[in-house]
C-alpha cells in the first residue's frame, strides 16, 4: 500500500512539475530523512491524486492557501501553475481576488513573488486596468 502511496505521488509530481522544481524535502535528508517520503506519499500520492479537481484547479486552490497563509513555497507553487496550464492571468487574478480576505501585505508578497516567476519565466500579464 505504502509503495502504491509512493510511486502516485511521484508520477503526481512528475505530472506537475516535469522539470523537477518542487521542493519535496530534500534539503532535510540530514536531519529528517523520511520527510521526502512522507511528502510524496501523503502530499501528492494521496491529496493531489484524488478525484474531482483537475491540476489547474488544485494548483490555484494551493496558491490561494500559500497567500492566505504568507507561506514561501508560493514560488515553487506559481512555477507549478505554469507547468499545469494556468496563464500569468489566472495567477495574477486569483492573488488579487484574495484582497479582500487576506489583506494587502499578503497580495502584495505574492505578486511580487509572482512577478519574479514571470519574468524568469519570460512570460507577462495581459490584463490592464479597465
Amino acid at each position: 500500500m505504502a509503495e502504491d502511496r509512493y510511486q502516485r505521488g511521484l508520477e503526481k509530481l512528475k505530472e506537475l512539475s516535469p522539470t523537477g522544481e518542487m521542493d519535496i524535502g530534500e534539503g532535510f535528508k540530514d536531519i529528517a530523512p523520511d520527510l521526502s517520503k512522507y511528502v510524496v506519499e501523503f502530499a501528492f500520492g494521496d491529496i493531489y491524486s484524488r478525484p474531482g479537481l483537475d491540476n489547474k484547479q488544485k494548483v490555484l486552490t494551493t496558491i490561494t492557501a500559500l497567500v492566505a497563509q504568507g507561506k514561501p513555497q508560493i514560488e515553487m507553487h506559481i512555477k507549478t501553475g505554469l507547468n499545469v496550464g494556468l496563464t500569468p492571468d489566472e495567477i495574477v487574478g486569483c492573488i488579487m481576488h484574495l484582497i479582500p480576505y487576506t489583506g494587502f501585505p499578503s497580495v502584495l508578497n505574492a505578486l511580487t513573488v509572482a512577478k519574479k516567476v514571470f519574468a524568469e519565466r519570460g512570460v507577462s500579464v495581459t490584463t490592464s486596468e479597465d
